[in-house]
């Protein structure tokens, strides 16, 4: 493994670690096909429990 050849001072320190929150991005949100609300990219919805056609969490049913 590589080490570097000189010292990095602490000002290219510091702004280094500073930029890490610049590269955090809100997630991916999608509509649902069953009921309209939106959901993330690949996972069961929360409002109706669905996934890719199938009930995959039972929800509660009102009535």
């Amino acid at each position: 493994m590589g080490l570097p050849k000189y010292k990095k001072s602490r000002s290219s320190t510091r702004s280094q670690k500073a930029q890490w929150k610049g590269s955090l991005k809100a997630p991916t949100l999608v509509e649902c096909p069953q009921c309209h609300q939106m959901k993330m990219v690949h996972r069961a919805c929360t409002n109706c429990g669905y996934y890719k056609g199938k009930t995959v969490i039972a929800t509660k049913v009102e009535g």
